[in-house]
């Protein structure tokens, strides 16, 4: 059963005039065990009048000023959407029919709709309260008892509310044409920077005379799982497939490893297009054509590095760094991902320098996502209980589309993060940074299991350019390299990046405390004995959020914004454990009662088409032509 399902995958420029269905059954038939699909609308309405004798498609309804349509007119417009072109199961075979149900009603009371000069069709059948044993019978003969999960797996996917992971859609095109399908204001913005291009930068076959001298900044923002990285991955591609000079940056080490390992480039291929925000300090000469930078919220005031000498360092905001490397460039920017003090990127950052350069900005906002399992109601949940919205926290309604619940103990949500992995959905544990961090010990590169929960131990990822003891992998890369799922991550190494499953510990850095939220840093001791760092007071051990110099409010976003990013890294399930007792109370009362009805999304449970694996890493450093246009195979289903 689908709520509220789009009758056609067409995004209207107005999100009010998205044609929505009431309820969309699918399942399989019993008889040839075809899909098979019924529209279904819902009415309130407990009597009615026929506005004129010789039709019933429109119909008075006590109570209602206007006159209202008939519930078969309104399936018909909902049917011929649904089974057209452009409709969620375009180009399968399937056996189609809709039904009004009018639960307040009884036979007699809406006989007008019933009557001879009704619509008729396979859409037009209607039920009341009456007739509920002669629906459920209906459905029946309908319906296979079997099969239903695997028909919704079909459809969901075909709303492209399941989506293939980045990485893994990066290892489908490597790199050299993508095949990300976009959607919406996302193809628009696509467009619109990849027309730009061509008119600022010229036909390099046949260049102008008088160079065009203007600059464009392009400023694309949403949310997590808006499609920022599929847009910008897409247009990176189709311009090194034109012969552009485009580079990819990105404020994330994480994020940058994990493509580099995930999807198989050599360091120098990797070199050629990946960089980061801090690599512009001596503009390029001549400029980019292009520069991408996907995740701006992390851009920092000035480029710096221990590790330089002082006449390497930035002098100049690192933002103008950006705008000086080339002629056209693009941000991709949320601003409720900003997670360090130091990360200055926002939307008036970006406005004042383009100003200052003298460049036309383009805005662009997204606003459909699709990560968590394209539910925005969870992440319209997240972000209540997080305090980041206006909301009142609720209650969460299990939706189908994704998954939460509050375990017990750090062992129980271990446990099923690693029977996840294991039976073959991809799944990482992540924790609030409440520990103290542990450089890798000796020759060996022992890694301390400094995330301490009463008697569960276990190590942070390594904080470590190379492989550590029992092969645990560098934090760059710990969240796809298979070794991960023995260490716990943070948000600088999560952030940007999903699994399947992922298991969230909340530590004592945000609590809830009469009714609200409150925050607090922590502390720490020598153990005497090892020398190593242990928790004195808990808290956030976040060196570089936890500084007195920090105000309490700036704390207090920066933890939040923290949880946000971690709460939102999963596309099918999040398992939640909080190690303060009243916090976990407060987690357990909004997630409520766990009702599985077979919701619940482990691998056993899934259907078969549900059961993707993610693609293993290929070899690394193959070769690639940029030139080489790849094109979608027919009837491939969209991936973002």
């Amino acid at each position: 059963m689908i709520v509220e399902c789009a009758a056609t995958l067409d995004q209207p420029e107005n999100p009010n005039d998205l044609r929505l269905i009431d309820v969309v059954l699918i399942g399989k038939r019993p008889d040839n065990l075809g899909l098979a699909v019924q529209l279904v609308e819902l009415k309130r309405w407990s009597t009615v009048t026929r506005v004129e004798a010789a039709t019933a498609e429109l119909v008075r309804v006590p109570g209602m000023k206007d006159a209202k349509k008939h519930p078969a007119v309104q399936l018909r417009e909902y049917y011929e959407l649904f089974t057209g072109a452009r409709g969620p199961l375009s180009g399968l075979t399937f056996e189609c029919g809709g039904f009004a149900y009018l639960h307040n009603a009884t036979d007699e009371s809406v006989r007008p709709l019933t009557d001879l000069g009704a619509p008729t069709g396979a859409y037009a059948r209607v039920y009341t309260n009456d007739g509920r044993d002669r629906l459920i019978s209906d459905l029946r003969r309908h319906f296979a008892e079997e099969g239903g999960a695997s028909a919704a797996e079909i459809l969901i996917r075909g709303m492209n509310l399941r989506n293939t992971p980045l990485l893994d859609a990066m290892i489908m095109s490597r790199g050299e044409d993508t095949v990300f399908t976009l959607r919406g204001a996302q193809q628009q913005a696509a467009e619109d920077i990849l027309d730009t291009a061509s008119r600022i930068l010229g036909d390099r076959k046949q260049p102008a005379l008088v160079r065009d001298e203007r600059r464009v900044v392009f400023l694309v923002t949403g949310g997590a799982g808006t499609g920022k990285s599929a847009i910008g991955l897409q247009v990176k591609a189709k311009l090194e497939a034109e012969g552009r000079t485009v580079k990819y940056a990105s404020g994330s080490r994480a994020f940058n490893g994990a493509m580099q390992e995930h999807v198989g480039y050599g360091d120098r291929e990797f070199k050629e297009s990946f960089t980061y925000f801090s690599s512009f300090v001596t503009p390029p000469d001549p400029p980019l054509d292009v520069l991408i930078c996907d995740e701006a919220h992390r851009l920092r005031d000035r480029s710096t590095n221990r590790f330089w000498q002082p006449q390497q360092q930035g002098t100049q905001p690192q933002v103008d760094e950006l705008l000086d490397a080339s002629r056209v460039t693009v941000f991709f920017l949320d601003e409720s991902q900003t997670v360090r003090p130091n990360e200055v990127g926002t939307v008036r950052l970006i406005e004042d320098a383009a100003k200052r350069r003298g460049a036309e900005l383009v805005r662009y906002k997204l606003r459909e996502q699709f990560r968590c399992g394209g539910s925005d109601a969870y992440v319209r949940w997240v972000r209540a209980v997080l305090g980041l919205s206006e909301e009142e926290p609720e209650v969460w309604t299990p939706d189908g589309l994704m998954h939460i619940e509050v375990v017990d103990s750090p062992e129980e949500l271990e446990r099923i993060i690693r029977a996840e992995a294991l039976a073959g959905a991809s799944a990482r544990m992540v924790a609030g940074y409440c520990w103290p961090w542990t450089k890798p010990q000796g020759e060996e590169k022992r890694l301390e299991a400094d995330v301490r929960i009463r008697g569960w131990h276990r190590p942070w990822n390594a904080d470590s350019e190379g492989f550590c003891e029992n092969g645990a992998p560098p934090s760059k890369i710990w969240s796809v390299h298979p070794a991960g799922i023995d260490q716990i991550g943070c948000v600088y190494t999560a952030q940007g990046l999903e699994w399947d499953w992922c298991g969230l510990i909340m530590g004592d850095d945000m609590v809830r405390r009469d009714g609200r939220w409150v925050f607090r840093r922590g502390k720490e001791r020598k153990d005497p004995e090892t020398g190593v760092k242990r928790v004195l007071e808990r808290g956030s051990f976040d060196p570089r959020v936890r500084v007195s110099s920090l105000t309490d409010d700036d704390f207090a976003r920066c933890v939040r914004h923290a949880y946000h990013v971690l709460m939102t890294r999963a596309s099918r399930a999040t398992v939640l454990y909080s190690t303060d007792e009243e916090t976990q109370t407060y987690l357990k009362d909004l997630v409520g009662e766990i009702q599985i009805h077979g919701l619940r999304p482990t691998w056993e449970n899934l259907p078969p088409e549900a059961r993707v694996s993610h693609l293993p890493r290929p070899r690394r450093g193959g070769s690639r032509s940029r030139k080489r246009k790849r094109r979608a195979q027919p009837g491939q289903k969209p991936l973002f």
